[in-house]
């Protein structure tokens, strides 16, 4: 008996419909990203790609043992370095309606930076 396979339009509950020119779309990619300073509003950013200006972005934030995702609008991006093999981007960013938990998460890492310096 032969073996009987599927293509990928016969296994689709529903009918695809052609665009007629152009749909555009955007995919998120999380990339690794350095902070180079924060404040309970904003924080700025290094990456090895520019960031578009008013964009908003999804970041994901290492917060000593908590990790936090915030909604971010890109203010300012400018190149921080160059050198033969690699550019590098600084970002201004602002938090968006980060919510309460969030805003207490970011405060408590702000202040244990604070105190850790000042112990100095």
């Amino acid at each position: 008996m032969a073996e009987q396979t599927t293509t990928g339009a016969d296994r689709r509950t529903d009918v695809r419909t052609p665009i007629a020119g152009a749909l555009r779309g955007e995919v998120m990619v999380y990339q690794p990203m350095a902070i180079k300073d924060i404040s309970h509003g904003g924080a700025q950013v290094e990456t090895a790609f520019p960031l578009l200006i008013d964009s908003l972005h999804d970041l994901r934030l290492e917060l000593g043992d908590a990790a936090v995702i915030v909604k971010g609008r890109v203010v300012y991006c400018r190149i921080a370095n160059v050198d033969p093999q690699t550019v590098r981007y600084r970002s201004g960013v602002e938090f968006t309606q980060p919510s309460n938990g969030v805003r207490a998460l970011i405060a408590k890492f702000i202040d244990d930076l604070q105190i850790s310096v000042s112990d100095m």
